[in-house]
């Protein structure tokens, strides 16, 4: 006759299994495919020509651009579609490409004057990482990622949207840097 188990040690084995199952899950899930946009990828490029649909190259800038202030600040360029988080040392901590709106702010120093960790976007986007640091034609500007990690859609003809979108890591990154009162230095 088998010897009976106590009832604490079929809990015991069923917590381990479920926490084993979870695991395998989750190293699954991680594996898997991820969120992608499958017309815009970000690209580094010189102007802010009519090409909506950045695409990655090769060169990756890492200078910080000249002009753009000193200190610790996040750097904004315009027409390289870049963002830089430069810590109080001068470095660069880290730069990424960005999709930015139809509504951009005037080069000069901003800081951010606000914080939101989620919301839907203005296209219907849920979004996170929300920072905002600029107005312009009665547009909020604001740093913020898809929280599906995807890229924005093309803007409809005539609207107006102040989302300057990046990458999910990027985003959780400029989120962990950039608290309420950082300069935003936006350069052309």
């Amino acid at each position: 006759m088998p010897a009976r188990l106590p009832s604490w040690a079929w809990t015991t084995g069923l917590t381990v299994g479920a926490i084993a199952a979870v695991t395998v899950l989750a190293v699954q899930a991680d594996r898997g495919p991820h969120p992608t946009a499958a017309s815009a990828k970000p690209r580094s490029t010189a102007s802010a020509g009519a090409d909506p649909t950045p695409t990655p190259t090769a060169s990756v800038p890492t200078r910080v651009p000249d002009g753009s202030g000193t200190g610790r600040r996040v750097v904004y360029s315009l027409g390289e579609k870049r963002v830089w988080l430069v810590d109080a040392s001068e470095g660069s901590r880290r730069t990424f490409t960005v999709w930015p709106g139809t509504v951009s702010p005037d080069p000069g120093s901003y800081t951010v004057s606000s914080r939101n960790e989620g919301t839907t976007g203005s296209d219907g986007v849920q979004i996170e990482h929300i920072m905002y640091f600029a107005a312009k034609d009665g547009v909020s500007v604001a740093f913020s990622n898809a929280v599906d990690g995807a890229s924005p859609p093309p803007a409809a003809s005539g609207t107006k949207t102040g989302g300057v979108r990046m990458r999910k890591a990027d985003g959780t990154a400029l989120w962990a840097f950039g608290t309420v009162g950082t300069t935003v230095a936006v350069v052309k």
